[in-house]
């Protein structure tokens, strides 16, 4: 007999979700198992020393990812906390290269406004060590795009609306969770925050309650991929012990 593991298959969502707005409060146990004291040392600090080798990247190889990584790490990230389990996001992964091509032309309309005068020299400042100007080619070498958005407040099929709490710290999380999830996978990504993204909607056909959140290029650094001489602070530097 063959002891190859069986085919992970993935839960069959809802048709269609709703929140649970107004239900009682229906609790169920949680017992995770707990783990030794030892394990969760030595885990805690090979987590530690990986996430420090995270970096941005801007420059991505043009070789393919399996798309699953990248689906699961998405997955990874709608786990995330959200005020009162709202949820309040959606993940738009972009493979149609016309559409990143609209995307990148209008990304980098918005920013060569933004390099010419709209950030201010104070802002243009802070970013000058980092290298970075209004050209984008990272929205369309890398393998994959993923386009992050905020949903302001439900809406129902039948055009029901019902306010998100904590939405800007609910997609932060999640944001920042798909960011790990991507690099203990072995990836590269970008945080890319063209401002305004108004036209992310548009292209992307979103509905009127979602906001773009970010722009996040996927895939493996390039050969000759270069990345700024930072310094992260110590740990000394940003945690205070009471």
């Amino acid at each position: 007999m063959s002891s190859s593991p069986q085919a992970r298959t993935a839960p069959t969502p809802p048709e269609r979700w709703t929140p649970t707005h107004g239900e009682p409060y229906r609790p169920v146990p949680y017992r995770p198992e707990r783990m030794p004291a030892a394990e969760s040392l030595a885990r805690a600090a090979e987590l530690r020393a990986r996430m420090d080798g995270r970096r941005t990247v801007r420059q991505f190889a043009p070789d393919p990812v399996p798309e699953q990584v990248v689906r699961d790490a998405i997955g990874c990230a709608a786990t995330a906390p959200s005020g009162a389990h709202q949820q309040p996001w959606t993940f738009v992964l972009v493979k149609d290269p016309e559409v990143r091509r609209r995307i990148r032309a209008a990304a980098e309309a918005e920013e060569q406004r933004s390099y010419e005068g709209r950030l201010g020299e104070e802002w243009l400042a802070a970013l000058r060590p980092l290298g970075t100007d209004e050209v984008k080619p990272h929205l369309t070498d890398a393998p994959h795009l993923i386009v992050v958005f905020q949903q302001r407040h439900w809406l129902g099929p039948d055009g029901t609306k019902r306010k998100h709490y904590y939405v800007d710290e609910s997609v932060g999380i999640a944001v920042g969770m798909l960011l790990s999830a991507l690099h203990l996978s072995g990836l590269a990504a970008l945080v890319h925050t063209p401002s305004p993204m108004r036209f992310l909607q548009e292209v992307l056909g979103r509905p009127a309650n979602e906001k773009a959140f970010a722009v996040i290029p996927v895939g493996y650094p390039a050969p000759d991929c270069q990345v700024p001489d930072l310094v992260r602070k110590s740990l000394d530097q940003v945690l205070v012990e009471v």
